[in-house]
Formats: structure tokens, sequence, C-alpha cells
């Protein structure tokens, strides 16, 4: 097994008795990785095994630019109970402090700032909310476009921050993304209290789009994609062909048509030079393969959902694959 240097100097450093500190991003970026990928967690998982390390909180699970330490495995020991009691436990839930907006402390004013500092801000930043807190742990509500409105249209004072502040809406750092989400809705955002009881960062409905619309893209790309392989096998091989790409091993599972093929079935089937021949599209089969081959691993990560997302250059090899086969279809070709 290959162990990245810097990894084992954090080892080196845990024997001291010092406890490192890094991010999952750095630790990640090791093994020559940008997101954290089934088969990159396992590398890593791995590795920190073997030098009997474990990060805290978990580096799966911990938002990827937050601060994990390095430690010796503290959970199955019966040395050290009390180390073993702190341990985190192993959740694969995926919480609200995970995103990157949870983590970016928010802009706020103090309750006696003047309602113009407020509005300068809101306006400035394009802020829909601006938390009226004292400090970084005490909010004392929140002023929005709404609140400030229904003060002024009634003839209220709005004089000061607080004046035109309501009842603000918080959650923890470790809700459950998808139990977070109806609040998100309904107030509009949602700030969000870490570990240490300050409030780390400020999630609104625009957050949650952007992010689920990057986790959604690249699964429509890669419906669109196969769409277009079962279009291209399905109309130009015939059925008995079609069976024959099955895994043998596979025995508990019938093929009735190309929808029944897993994607390496596709592939399996385009290998064959005289199916090849018979699909008929024009093009360089190893070069076709060979980019099929890395949509398919590229599928493989992004069916183990992450908030993390598929990094760049994989988004773009969806997107060029995309282009390509609708090209094709354009062109009559398939």
């Amino acid at each position: 097994m290959t162990i990245p240097k810097e990894l084992v100097e954090l080892a080196e450093a845990v024997k001291t008795g010092t406890t490192p500190i890094t991010t999952p991003r750095s630790l990640i970026g090791w093994f020559g990785a940008q997101r954290r990928g089934v088969w990159i967690s396992a590398r890593v998982k791995e590795a920190l095994e073997h030098l009997g390390l474990e990060t805290f909180p978990d580096f799966e699970y911990e938002w990827i630019d937050g601060r994990i330490s390095v430690r010796k495995v503290t959970r199955g020991t019966q040395s050290d109970v009390a180390a073993e009691n702190e341990a985190e436990p192993t959740d694969p839930t995926y919480r609200i402090g995970k995103l990157e907006a949870a983590n970016r402390p928010p802009a706020s004013v103090a309750p006696e700032a003047p309602i113009s500092r407020a509005v300068t801000l809101m306006m400035t930043h394009d802020y829909s909310q601006l938390p009226v807190m004292q400090g970084e742990r005490t909010v004392k509500g929140i002023l929005s476009w709404a609140s400030l409105g229904q003060r002024l249209a009634f003839g209220q004072a709005a004089n000061t921050a607080m004046d035109c502040a309501v009842s603000h809406h918080e959650i923890s750092a470790n809700t459950s993304l998808f139990n977070a989400i109806d609040g998100i809705v309904r107030h509009g955002y949602a700030l969000i209290r870490g570990s240490e009881n300050r409030i780390t960062g400020i999630v609104t409905t625009t957050d949650l789009s952007l992010q689920f619309g990057r986790l959604g893209e690249p699964f429509l790309h890669l419906g669109e994609i196969e769409n277009y392989l079962r279009r291209i096998i399905g109309g130009r091989l015939d059925l008995e062909t079609i069976k024959r790409a099955k895994d043998r091993t596979d025995t508990g599972r019938t093929v009735s048509g190309v929808e029944d093929l897993t994607f390496g079935e596709y592939i399996r089937l385009m290998e064959d030079s005289e199916n090849w021949k018979a699909i008929a599209i024009n093009l360089d089969r190893d070069v076709f393969l060979k980019g099929l081959q890395e949509v398919r691993r590229i599928r493989n990560d992004v069916m183990h959902f992450d908030p993390d997302g598929p990094s760049v250059a994989d988004l773009s090899e969806l997107r060029k694959w995309v282009t390509l086969l609708q090209k094709l279809s354009n062109l009559g070709v398939i």
C-alpha cells in the first residue's frame, strides 16, 4: 500500500503526543483526489487504519474545508474509556453542516445598529435576511425586507435593526440535510449553529437550489447518455445478441430488452467487432469505448450520492458526452 508522505508525517506527529489538524480537502488531496467519492474514501480509510489513525470528526462527513484532527484510533480500546466514549460514531447521515454556506459566518448587525447600516449591508450584498446579533453566539432576531416593510407600512418606528427584527429560525449543523429542507423553504433561510455554539453560516433557499442543481446535473446527464446508448443498441442489434451481453454470474436477472442491461453490458456489446459493425455509427471504436469506460467510472461514483458533488473534470466529461450524442442524433446517425 502506498501511503502519502504527508499522512505518514502526521502519524509521526501523533506518536509524539500532538494532535495534528487538517481538512478533508487536504487529506483526499494527498491521494490525488478533489472529492470524496466512494473509491477514494475507501483508500483513505485503509491508509488511516494501516497507521492506526482516525479523524475526528470523520473526514467523510465533515464539511470539505472543515477542521479535522488526526489521532490514534480510540474505538474498540479498553485502555482509554473516556476517549472511547467521546469518539464520534460512524454516521452516514448527510448533515446540513456539510454545505459550504453552513460554514461561512454570516454578516450581521448589532441590535442598536441604525437601520440605514442594515439596509446598506443588505443592498450591497443582495441579502434577503440579516441576522441581528450580539457576538458570535447570541441571535436577537432576523431582519428582512418583509419585516422592514411591514413595520414601515404601519407607521411604526424603524430606527434601529432591533426595531425591525423578528424571531429567527436556526438549526444545528448536525441536522439532516433533508430534514432541514422544509424549514428553510418555509422561512427562506436557516441560521446554522455549530458544535461550539457559534452561528457558523446561513443556508437560504437559493443555496439549496444551487446545491441540488449541482448534485442533480450529473444524474440528468447520465440518464440522457444511457437513453442514447439504448437507442443505439436496441435499434441495431437483435434481442438474442442483447441477451448474450448479460453477466453470466447474474443468474437472477432476466433480460427481455436493452433496458435490462447494465452500463457495463452496453460497453461489452460494443467491444465485439461484429456488433460494432452492425451499430455502424462510423466513429473510432477504441476512442468511443475508452470514453464510455470513463463515463462508467463517473457513473459508479455519482451513484454514491455525496454533497461534495462531482469534480469539475467529471462534470465536464459528462457534458462532453451528452453534446457528442446530441450531435449524432441531430445528424440522424443514431
